[in-house]
């Protein structure tokens, strides 16, 4: 059993939580959050308590992980932190804003010899891993394009003035919250992104954070990509794949269309998969030894590459190679 404590216990805190509390791999003795009081009743229905003090939590020997669901411009300071107390790190999407950031993170943890793993919940979604084993195999033949989606209505609900809704936290818009996702199901699918050309701006969020985001890809090994991502219509996520004997297409979580060239649709429907609470234990697996985390250190590197490739793209114009 892993003994976590929870950073940051907003929405989306308390779903890792709860993904997780009372089951066999990982369980949340502390949490830390800006004003405890809050949260104060979700802890006590989940036996721990919570203060506001990431140090103490760094200096808790109880606490063997921390896992972070804090402002994204936070994570790289934090995971560093974490790294020198020498606590492992489940650090929620996106994993940092710059790959400067991400790159030394991820060595102040390897140097401290704990694990740091990103939040890519979909990796664990098994249409996903479906989707992997088609393109993996070569069953589709040579991949020459793939388009993603990623959409929701989230900035609707983002409150001026909170984090969520600054420009700093959520460049490019939809990208961090939403695209930042599909940036790493298409890199665990086809490997990083060699270059990309971005268009993003506000039309209709009265927050100041775009809600209008599209983006061409051009992948290492010469496949292009589409990808477009809102916070502000409704919620879609969909993977097309074109390759020269078939293309494969998941629509939602649990949905899978494939279709061999000269052949007939086919459709298999997986079940719905707790995606949190796959990704929590798989961290739990990484720092016993048990298994591997789907979302390598190079991938976590790359899709932060993107991010920050994309925010500069859409604001200069024009191609730009990903670092």
């Amino acid at each position: 059993m892993l003994n976590a404590a929870v950073v940051g216990l907003g929405r989306w805190g308390q779903t890792l939580v709860n993904a997780v509390q009372g089951g066999d791999k990982v369980r949340f003795v502390a949490g830390c959050t800006r004003t405890p009081a809050k949260a104060a009743e979700f802890g006590a229905k989940h036996g721990f308590a919570i203060g506001a003090d990431y140090a103490a939590i760094l200096a808790d020997p109880n606490v063997q992980a921390v896992v972070l669901a804090t402002p994204h411009t936070q994570h790289a300071e934090q995971v560093e932190a974490a790294a020198r107390a020498g606590k492992h790190v489940f650090c929620d999407k996106p994993f940092t804003l710059t790959k400067a950031s991400a790159e030394a993170a991820i060595a102040a943890c390897r140097r401290a010899g704990v694990a740091i793993c990103v939040g890519h919940n979909r990796r664990f979604l098994p249409a996903y891993g479906e989707l992997a084993r088609l393109v993996r195999s070569g069953e589709l033949g040579t991949v020459l394009q793939v388009e993603g989606a990623v959409t929701g209505s989230g900035g609707f609900s983002f409150p001026p003035g909170g984090w969520r809704a600054s420009p700093t936290e959520s460049p490019a818009g939809g990208m961090t919250a939403l695209g930042i996702h599909m940036v790493d199901a298409l890199i665990g699918l086809l490997g990083p992104v060699a270059a990309v050309a971005a268009l993003s701006w506000r039309r209709a969020l009265e927050i100041p954070i775009d809600d209008t985001t599209a983006m061409l890809l051009r992948f290492a090994d010469g496949t292009a990509g589409t990808l477009v991502t809102s916070p502000a219509t409704v919620q879609n996520w969909r993977i097309q794949a074109y390759g020269t004997k078939g293309g494969a297409e998941m629509r939602g979580e649990t949905q899978l269309v494939v279709t061999r060239v000269g052949g007939k649709p086919e459709t298999t429907e997986f079940p719905p998969t707790n995606k949190e609470r796959a990704e929590l234990e798989s961290f739990a697996d990484a720092v016993a030894g048990r298994s591997a985390f789907p979302v390598s250190d190079a991938d976590a590197i790359a899709g932060v590459a993107v991010l920050e490739t994309v925010e500069r793209s859409a604001r200069q114009g024009g191609w730009m190679d990903v670092p």
